[in-house]
């Protein structure tokens, strides 16, 4: 069975003071939603203080990013061996965010999620077209072509998660329609399937929607077979907004 998962990235919000201050108000809200799988990203400065505020709790942390080499002469860059020094179980991997403002291409993605892997932290690798993508009828080709490349040469028993996220659903208030979402997860896991593993282990992998995801669209989101769960924005930054999109029936 798909583990079901509520994830909050944060981007670059919540400074250390900032984030014990939201953890101090997230926990408590979350004592009786042990089911699900939470986790949440903070920026890089403030992992730590994560790891210390959530040392007790069964909410996990992971970090937005990594680079794929274990250490070097990479300025400004942090490595899938200090992510786990720090005790990060999860990253995510390929935000649309990361492709369009830094050029990460999903052949980078591929070698950044086996570094992850040797580490033993879960990649959450993300995919998702452009609105121009969608509108010129290339979804398919897109999201095909980031699955195929990103997970190439990754083994069927590795550790993963997919989040979709529609670049044009993201931060714009648009949401995906239920229809829209339904297609995506299912050729996602088709690809998945045919290409990257086989049909039984792309069952077994959960897959996310992210894109404006508020407690206002997730209860009928959280209805599609194919939805195992969230990757959430601006909403994980509001402590009773996440919360309240962990009381769906997922």
């Amino acid at each position: 069975m798909r583990r079901k998962v509520i994830a909050g990235n944060w981007k670059m919000h919540f400074s250390p003071l900032e984030t014990e201050k939201f953890l101090n108000e997230l926990v408590p809200l979350l004592e009786n939603k042990a089911g699900l799988d939470w986790i949440v990203f903070p920026p890089s400065v403030s992992l730590f203080k994560a790891k210390e505020k959530l040392n007790k709790s069964f909410i996990k942390f992971g970090a937005q990013n990594c680079h794929q080499e274990q250490k070097g002469a990479f300025t400004g860059e942090i490595s899938a061996l200090m992510l786990k020094e720090l005790g990060c179980q999860y990253c995510l991997v390929g935000h649309s965010e990361r492709r369009q403002y830094f050029n990460e291409t999903s052949m980078a993605c591929n070698l950044k999620i086996k570094a992850l892997i040797n580490q033993g932290i879960t990649p959450i690798y993300c995919v998702g077209e452009t609105l121009k993508e969608r509108e010129e009828g290339k979804t398919e080709k897109v999201l095909k072509e980031q699955i195929t490349s990103g997970l190439k040469d990754i083994n069927l028993n590795d550790s993963l998660v997919v989040a979709y996220e529609p670049v044009w659903a993201i931060g714009t208030g648009v949401v995906a329609t239920p229809q829209q979402v339904e297609e995506a997860h299912k050729l996602i896991r088709l690809c998945l399937a045919d290409t990257v593993f086989n049909q039984k282990r792309a069952a077994e992998i959960s897959i996310l929607y992210g894109g404006s995801v508020k407690p206002e669209n997730s209860q009928e989101l959280s209805m599609l077979s194919q939805v195992d769960g969230f990757l959430v924005g601006g909403a994980s930054m509001v402590a009773k907004s996440f919360a309240q999109i962990g009381q769906i029936p997922l």
